[in-house]
């Protein structure tokens, strides 16, 4: 089974994950946890060029090295972790790509989704997770130096939420958009409700 959780900065990510992950080891599966773009080694190279540098990089630059750090993630290790009968749960995958480099950028959504189809091998999520949060709130969460995403400010990151819930239905075949204004509770309690009929179909 194949996972995804996505949203803006600053919805509880990170969070969410671990708690699920948690709760489905407890549940008998055999889980793997990575992160998109990184959990291999030229993936994590990338994404020190994406969010960490003062590279300048024109958006398609930008969404070409999202999607070679995402075909090697998913050659090394969701597919052969699919493939042995494990868990895979992903913290983003191509909606972010598809969303973030669309939004104030030249790029189209539809060639994106079609980069990013060769660029999987067309494995999609099972199931797609949307943490959806105001910018507003969100962007008040976020502590640390921002990255490239976060600095270009509240007005571009309520319009990347905004896309995300247009573009979310194009992830897979199944979608649950979980309000990330309430409690961390609340939320792991909405996750899981999504989850169960995945888990057991």
């Amino acid at each position: 089974m194949f996972l995804t959780l996505d949203g803006i900065d600053g919805a509880g990510k990170s969070t969410q994950i671990t708690l699920l992950t948690a709760w489905l080891r407890a549940a008998g599966r055999d889980v793997v946890s990575v992160r998109d773009p990184g959990s291999t080694a030229p993936g994590e190279a990338i994404r020190g060029l994406l969010l960490d540098s003062e590279l300048v990089m024109h958006r398609r630059t930008e969404a070409l090295l999202y999607m070679a750090a995402r075909s090697q993630l998913v050659e090394e290790r969701i597919r052969p972790a699919l493939e042995a009968g494990q868990t895979v749960v992903s913290d983003r995958f191509l909606l972010a790509n598809v969303v973030y480099q669309s939004v104030g950028g030249d790029e189209a959504p539809e060639l994106l989704w079609q980069l990013g189809h060769i660029a999987t091998g067309g494995l999609q999520p099972e199931l797609t997770i949307l943490l959806d949060l105001p910018a507003a709130t969100a962007f008040g969460r976020l502590t640390g130096p921002a990255d490239r995403m976060e600095a270009r400010g509240v007005a571009y990151l309520e319009q990347v939420r905004e896309a995300f819930r247009n573009e979310l239905p194009r992830s897979g075949a199944n979608t649950c958009i979980v309000d990330a204004t309430q409690s961390v509770a609340a939320m792991q309690e909405a996750i899981r409700a999504a989850v169960m009929p995945v888990l057991h179909a």
